[in-house]
């Protein structure tokens, strides 16, 4: 295939909003079992893996977000459901969690060896985000699969 033909091919389907929600919606669940892992056995790696991680989501959750918003305006004209709103409502949810958590654990770095309240707050936050992506992940299957079946008919 030539490389024009490539380039125009990858422009023609490259959506960003897909790309950058999976980073998300799959190292979320990675950093909590990461948590997990380091609750028993205190294992630093384990825990800095965690730190790695959510910063790299604290990084994808935004573009994703607003990429998600411009594919709103564009494909559905920015046409207010139920559907749209609940994934605005839970991507802010997930830029707070996120700004949250990885602010905690800069600002304290310490805070998985100690046992007090911010130590807590830090995991309930960390385990609160994988719902949250559960429920975005199921809304946007809902709207890709209607997008599909709207093809086939």
């Amino acid at each position: 295939m030539p490389l024009g033909k490539f380039l125009d091919e990858m422009r023609r389907t490259f959506f960003l909003h897909a790309i950058s929600a999976h980073f998300s919606n799959g190292l979320i669940p990675v950093a909590v079992l990461y948590l997990l892992l380091t609750l028993p056995t205190g294992d630093a790696y384990f825990e800095h893996t965690v730190i790695d991680l959510l910063v790299i989501v604290f990084l994808a959750v935004p573009v994703s977000f607003f990429s998600g918003i411009i594919d709103w305006k564009k494909k559905y004209k920015g046409v207010m459901t139920p559907v749209f709103s609940k994934k605005i409502r839970l991507g802010i949810l997930l830029m707070v969690l996120a700004t949250i958590a990885v602010s905690i654990r800069l600002l304290d770095q310490g805070v998985m060896a100690e046992n007090g309240i911010l130590h807590w707050a830090y995991i309930i936050i960390l385990v609160a985000m994988l719902p949250v992506v559960v429920l975005l992940g199921h809304y946007g299957g809902k709207l890709s699969a209607g997008q599909r079946s709207e093809k086939f008919r």
